[in-house]
C-alpha cells in the first residue's frame, strides 16, 4: 500500500523526470542533427558536457534511440552519414567511457538479430550492419564480434545472407584479413564448402560466384577485385578520431572483445565487458563444488584461530580460509600453496 500524499509525490516526480528527459533528448536531437564532418569536433565536445551533466543511463539511453531511429530506416542510408554517426559514438566511447559504445552496440547487435529471424523486406539489416561495420573500424568492438556474425550468415546461407555477406566483406574485409588472417581463410573454406551443397538451392547462381570471388579477392589481397571499394573515407576519419580523442591510445585497449552469443544473452548472464557492470541475477556458475572445497579447508583450522578470524570480520566462507591460511602458514610458499588450494 502506498499512502495518497505518497503517490502524489511519486507521480510528480515522474513528470518531473518525463520533462527532463524530453528536454535532454530534444538537445541530443538538435546535435545529431546538424552532425557532419567539419563540425564533429564541437559536437562531440557538446555530447561529453551533456554527459558530466546528465545520469549516464540517461543519456546512453537517448543518444542510442536517436541514432537508431535516425540509421536504421527501409532504405540504404548514405555510407557518409552512417560513418558520421558512428565516428561520434567512438569518440565518446573512448572519451567519457566504453560503456557509450558498449550499449549502443548491443542495442544494434539484438535489433540485427531480431530482423535476420523476421524476414524483413526493408534495408534495415543492411544498415544494422553498416554500423556494426563501422564500430569495428573505428575501434569500438574487436573483429571476434564481426566473425561471429559472418559465420551465422554463412550457416544460414540463404540469398539474403548472401547479399549481407557481400556487403559486410566489402565494408570490412581487408580489415578483417590484417586483424585474423587464419579465421578469415576458414571462414571462406566453410563458405565453399556451403555454395558447393547449396549449387541446386539458387536459381540464380551468379551472386554466389559473385560472393566466393570476393572472397578469393580478398585471401589473395587484391582489391582491384572488389568493385567499388574505396578505403580512402575510412582513413579520413580515422586521422580525424585521432585527433579528437584525448587518450593517446586511439584504441586497441578499448576494443569490446565480445562475442556475439554473449551480446544476445547479456540479460540472462550479465555484461561482462563493462566494467563495474552490476549483476543480480541467477549466479552464472553453481558453486556448490567450491562451498565444499571451503568447508573441507576449516575443518583442520584450531577454535583459536576461528575466533580470531570471527574478531575480524571474516564473515563468508571464503574470508574465513584465506584469513585461517595466512594466520597458520609456516612461510610465503606454504601460505601460496595453500592460496592455490
Amino acid at each position: 500500500y502506498v499512502p495518497p500524499q505518497a503517490r502524489r509525490a511519486q507521480e510528480a516526480l515522474d513528470d518531473k523526470k518525463r520533462e527532463e528527459l524530453g528536454r535532454l533528448k530534444k538537445m541530443v536531437n538538435g546535435l545529431i542533427n546538424r552532425l557532419s564532418e567539419p563540425n564533429l569536433s564541437s559536437i562531440s565536445g557538446q555530447m561529453e558536457e551533456l554527459y558530466m551533466a546528465n545520469s549516464r543511463k540517461d543519456m546512453n539511453d537517448t543518444l542510442t534511440d536517436i541514432l537508431m531511429n535516425a540509421c536504421v530506416t527501409a532504405v540504404a542510408m548514405p555510407t557518409r552519414l552512417v560513418m558520421e554517426h558512428v565516428l561520434l559514438v567512438s569518440i565518446l566511447h573512448h572519451n567519457v567511457g566504453i560503456e557509450v559504445g558498449a550499449h549502443f552496440l548491443e542495442a544494434v547487435v539484438k535489433k540485427f538479430d531480431e530482423l535476420c529471424k523476421s524476414d524483413a523486406e526493408g534495408k534495415e539489416c543492411e544498415n544494422l550492419l553498416a554500423l556494426i561495420a563501422h564500430l569495428y573500424n573505428f575501434h569500438v568492438v574487436h573483429c571476434l564480434l564481426v566473425f561471429d556474425i559472418l559465420k551465422k550468415l554463412v550457416s544460414t546461407f540463404t540469398e539474403k545472407e548472401i547479399e549481407l555477406i557481400l556487403f559486410l566483406l566489402k565494408n570490412v574485409g581487408f580489415s578483417l584479413r590484417k586483424d585474423d588472417a587464419l579465421a578469415l581463410k576458414e571462414l571462406i573454406t566453410e563458405a565453399q564448402r556451403k555454395a558447393s551443397t547449396a549449387e541446386k538451392k539458387f536459381q540464380d547462381q551468379t551472386r554466389v560466384r559473385f560472393m566466393l570471388e570476393t572472397m578469393l579477392a580478398l585471401r589473395n589481397n587484391d582489391m582491384r577485385k572488389i568493385p567499388g571499394y574505396d578505403p580512402e573515407p575510412v582513413e579520413r576519419l580515422r586521422k580525424l578520431q585521432r585527433t579528437l580523442v584525448h587518450s593517446s591510445g586511439s584504441g586497441k585497449d578499448t576494443q569490446l572483445r565480445v562475442s556475439l552469443e554473449s551480446l544476445l544473452s547479456a540479460d540472462q548472464v550479465g555484461r561482462w565487458w563493462i566494467v563495474g557492470s552490476s549483476w543480480s541475477g541467477a549466479p552464472m556458475i553453481s558453486d556448490t563444488n567450491s562451498k565444499t572445497q571451503q568447508k573441507l579447508h576449516l575443518g583442520k583450522v584450531s577454535a583459536k584461530i576461528m575466533e580470531l578470524a570471527r574478531k575480524q570480520r571474516m564473515n563468508t566462507d571464503i574470508r574465513r580460509s584465506i584469513f585461517c591460511v595466512l594466520m597458520t602458514s609456516e612461510d610465503f610458499m606454504d601460505a601460496f600453496e595453500k592460496l592455490l588450494k
